[in-house]
């Protein structure tokens, strides 16, 4: 993991290739492998960092996106967290470095995220904390989550 490199760009800074890499995989990981039935294109993206690391075929194997929450000032929130290849830290990766972007970039003083329950303990390593019961998205069990940076 330590030769791994990991991108940060804005929307403009993407090239049509890692664009259509983001959306493919986040098709391929939420839409097709969880069967989640919802429009991801959501505007979002214009407005957010695109975090990721390819792997030697360019392919996309970890990516989220990083943006301020609409509704609440100093607050940055993380989104469409996924890794392809598990158990190597690069989801670990991923989330430390926009951690660190929320603060440096976004000048953020809280990060809050939709986990879905079973990788609570994922993001608890890190530091966030559980702020909500568990609902449903898309039929999934999701809790709110919260940082305090």
């Amino acid at each position: 993991m330590s030769d791994t490199q990991i991108i940060c760009r804005t929307f403009n800074e993407l090239s049509k290739d890692e664009l259509y890499e983001i959306l493919r995989v986040r098709s391929e990981v939420f839409v097709i492998e969880q069967q989640c039935n919802y429009q991801d294109m959501d505007f979002i993206d214009y407005r957010s960092l695109h975090i990721f690391i390819k792997n030697e075929n360019n392919s996309i194997i970890a990516y989220l996106r990083l943006f301020m929450k609409k509704d609440e000032e100093k607050t940055a929130q993380i989104g469409r967290v996924l890794t392809t290849e598990r158990g190597k830290g690069l989801g670990a990766a991923i989330l430390r470095r926009a951690i660190s972007e929320a603060k440096s970039t976004l000048n953020a003083d809280e990060i809050f995220l939709e986990s879905q329950k079973y990788a609570i303990g994922f993001y608890e390593k890190e530091g966030f904390i559980v702020k909500s019961d568990v609902f449903l998205d898309v039929g999934i069990p999701h809790v709110e989550m919260r940082l305090a940076l």
